[in-house]
């Protein structure tokens, strides 16, 4: 397992392209998700997608703080309701913007193995799934953002709720 070097928006082209669908379920993929896992966890974020690491394959990896998700082939399923919150990315270092979102929604993926799977998530794991399901279409959340979320403005949304 290793560290991979995230890719950041700007200075490479790759976070723009459509990831192509994983056909092959071999140990490269399981050292892929690993090593992603790796790189995810040692950023401090909740989620990468492969692109982010350089690799165009559908294929993303997920902990919002209840355990590794791993998904291969993703695609929603449904979604329902909606939430405007503040989004990072660890391929847009230093920058958080509001975006809107689905509240809930339902993906259908596979396993390092192959096996369909199904995840279910709402609040910050459906966020966060939307999130890492656009990384492998080219779209960055900046692309849907409604405006920049800065330091101060932060602070402020946290006091209200003191």
């Amino acid at each position: 397992m290793a560290i991979r070097k995230i890719v950041e928006m700007g200075k490479d082209d790759i976070l723009r392209k459509h990831s192509r669908k994983v056909t092959k379920f071999d140990h490269r993929l399981g050292v892929l998700l690993d090593d992603m896992a790796d790189t995810m966890y040692e950023a401090d974020g909740v989620g990468l997608a492969a692109p982010q690491v350089g690799v165009l394959k559908r294929a993303v990896v997920i902990d919002v703080g209840e355990g590794l998700i791993e998904l291969v082939n993703p695609e929603i399923l449904w979604s329902e309701g909606e939430t405007i919150g503040a989004e990072g990315c660890l391929s847009v270092p230093g920058r958080r913007g509001t975006v809107k979102r689905p509240e809930k929604v339902r993906v259908h993926a596979q396993d390092r193995k192959g096996n369909h799977i199904e995840v279910e998530g709402e609040g910050l794991l459906a966020v966060c799934l939307c999130h890492e399901l656009d990384h492998l279409d080219g779209v960055l959340y900046v692309d849907k953002m409604i405006e920049d979320v800065t330091d101060q403005m932060q602070e402020e949304e946290e006091g209200k709720g003191e």
